[in-house]
């Protein structure tokens, strides 16, 4: 980390690299980040990012990766750390900037099942400090799962110091959540699925995902299917639990899957588009918030976006994120929430997980 003076008094400087691996298997998202802390909060700056895309082996051994017996599972976490640290390193060779203070890995969620008093994201820490030959922070959701919290949605804070420009935050992910602040409070809570189910569609047809959603605006919606995927959320959410892959699996992939019914793709992926959009619009709605940021893959499928603005109405202003947010948001907060970890900030506030106390998590290799 680096002190200066700066313009407005003592200035804090941390260069973070941020990496994420999201629901929807894209890839690793990889931003190089700094954070200076300042008299006024923090700022940030994105100096470069990318994604990584898996390639067919490594698509199919994550989506796989929970079936996997005890000893495996415990070798791929090394292989994948290994591999998160090769990026890492490779990445920040090709960069003409300051040394970074340290990594901070999300890894990729293979269970969460706070119900049950776990979560394991893949990706040993140990391993991706071996090979990047950096310090790394790692396994940021366990602690609050530890302490009654469902361990999600963890973007919040972020939201709350780096966006509080918005009154609402969204992501549009595998899964979309939302975070805005309420009476001195951050709220957030995850609302439906979004990529999970829009790519699952997608891969019937060998693409990973549908463009802009032109396959979706060509189909119809199918009631009955919609009010099946809607009713979905009353056996799902409860008090609003964090949604996880065993949701998708359990609830919305035999809805998608069901031969029976007759409905051709384009109109499961129509009808997708609108249990998603209906949920979100209706999740933001009910914030009163006026200004909203849409960030997350999904931001870049404009037919769903138009479905989310139209059922919003025109008395909400939604801002889609400049391309570099959209894509690397997550990966910048969870850079963002090595630093509040290593300045000993609470990185995970109770009031969006349910745990017992707001608390600083992650573990530490090297720092």
């Amino acid at each position: 980390m680096d002190t200066s003076k700066g313009n407005i008094g003592m200035e804090k400087r941390y260069r973070v690299l941020g990496l994420m691996s999201g629901t929807s298997l894209d890839g690793v998202d990889i931003a190089l980040c700094e954070f200076s802390k300042i008299d006024s909060g923090w700022q940030f700056r994105v100096n470069s990012s990318t994604t990584s895309p898996y390639n067919r082996m490594w698509r199919e051994t994550l989506s796989k990766a929970h079936t996997l017996p005890g000893e495996k599972l415990i070798s791929l976490h090394n292989r994948y750390g290994k591999y998160l640290g090769a990026l890492a390193k490779n990445f920040l060779r090709n960069q003409n900037n300051p040394p970074v203070d340290f990594i901070a890995s999300h890894g990729h969620t293979i269970f969460h099942q706070p119900a049950s008093g776990f979560t394991f994201q893949l990706g040993d820490g140990s391993a991706l400090s071996s090979e990047s030959g950096l310090p790394v922070i790692f396994d940021f959701r366990n602690l609050d799962v530890q302490l009654g919290g469902q361990g999600a949605p963890l973007v919040p804070i972020g939201d709350r110091l780096l966006f509080h420009q918005f009154d609402v935050c969204v992501n549009l992910g595998g899964i979309a959540n939302l975070s805005f602040e309420q009476r001195g409070k951050r709220l957030a809570w995850d609302i439906c699925f979004v990529n999970m189910g829009l790519n699952h569609l997608s891969s019937q047809l060998g693409k990973k995902f549908d463009r802009g959603g032109a396959l979706a605006r060509s189909g119809a919606i199918q009631s009955q299917l919609l009010r099946q995927l809607q009713n979905t959320e009353k056996k799902i959410k409860g008090d609003r639990p964090s949604l996880a892959r065993e949701h998708f699996e359990k609830f919305i992939l035999p809805l998608l899957e069901n031969r029976d019914n007759g409905i051709v793709l384009k109109d499961k992926m129509r009808t997708f588009i609108e249990y998603s959009a209906s949920a979100i619009s209706k999740a933001i709605s009910s914030t009163k918030g006026k200004s909203v940021l849409l960030t997350g893959g999904g931001a870049h499928n404009t037919f769903l976006v138009e479905r989310i603005v139209a059922l919003c109405g025109s008395q909400i202003k939604i801002q889609v994120g400049s391309n570099q947010i959209i894509d690397f948001k997550e990966a910048i907060i969870f850079a963002f929430l090595g630093v509040l970890r290593c300045e000993g900030m609470n990185n995970a506030l109770r009031s969006v997980t349910g745990a017992s106390r707001d608390s600083s998590g992650g573990l530490s290799i090297g720092l």
